[in-house]
């Protein structure tokens, strides 16, 4: 009995240390559980947050002025540029790196612009854009008062080098202006929000022909997975 006895107390011992800590271990979980019912409200409120900034920012590009000429003087190959101003209308930095007439990409080295802000002003970038005239080579020639006989860059106040040629989009003689310097293009065009560009592009021989003018063809301006084509008339030049 007395054994008996003995074990019946160590074993009320046991359990009521048992019931203790079981006390305890109630008492920190409920602390555990508020603690942690905290923490993720609170991150469920910080990713709510960053998702929201993160949809609030949008990207966007904008073409407008989107002209293509077709020159087909008899005795000369059939040249066709294209042109377009090009803003960038969101809130993202974005290279413009396609521009695609009939489904063709045209490539880089056929890209002449300019994105200088000191020369893409509100009024050069509302102007018409207008077509000079291309020289045996193909390439537009510099065009300030009138069509120059060769592409030189007198009078037009751009640099030799490395711009290409030069206009002035404002008439079709010298006005108030800047002149324009297109440089040739070794890769996408990066424009800061709402940073301008206006661009010229020599369309690749095959692509377009001479029954094709004053007939629509689409042209397709994107900065990555952003921007759409466009219908345009294509422009018989001399």
């Amino acid at each position: 009995m007395r054994y008996s006895s003995s074990l019946y107390l160590l074993i009320m011992n046991v359990f009521l240390r048992t019931k203790n800590r079981k006390a305890i271990s109630a008492v920190l979980t409920t602390l555990i559980i508020l603690v942690a019912s905290v923490v993720l409200g609170t991150g469920v409120v910080l990713y709510g947050t960053s998702l929201f900034q993160t949809g609030s920012q949008s990207s966007g590009i904008t073409a407008q002025g989107v002209h293509v000429w077709l020159n087909a003087t008899s005795g000369k190959p059939t040249y066709t540029w294209g042109a377009a101003e090009i803003r960038n209308s969101g809130d993202k930095i974005l290279s413009v790196d396609q521009i695609n007439v009939r489904g063709t990409q045209i490539p880089f080295a056929n890209w002449y612009y300019d994105n200088s802000p000191t020369r893409v002003t509100v009024a050069n970038f509302q102007s018409q854009l207008i077509y000079p005239t291309t020289g045996v080579n193909g390439l537009l020639m510099s065009y300030v008062t009138a069509p120059q006989v060769s592409n030189d860059l007198t009078g037009t106040n751009c640099p030799a080098t490395p711009t290409q040629f030069g206009i002035n989009e404002s008439s079709t003689t010298s006005g108030a202006n800047p002149v324009l310097c297109f440089t040739q293009a070794s890769g996408p065009i990066s424009l800061k929000p709402g940073d301008k560009a206006v661009v010229y592009f020599q369309v690749p021989t095959g692509i377009l022909s001479t029954v094709d003018a004053g007939s629509q063809s689409s042209v397709a301006i994107y900065a990555g997975s952003v921007g759409a084509p466009q219908s345009v008339t294509v422009e018989a030049k001399s």
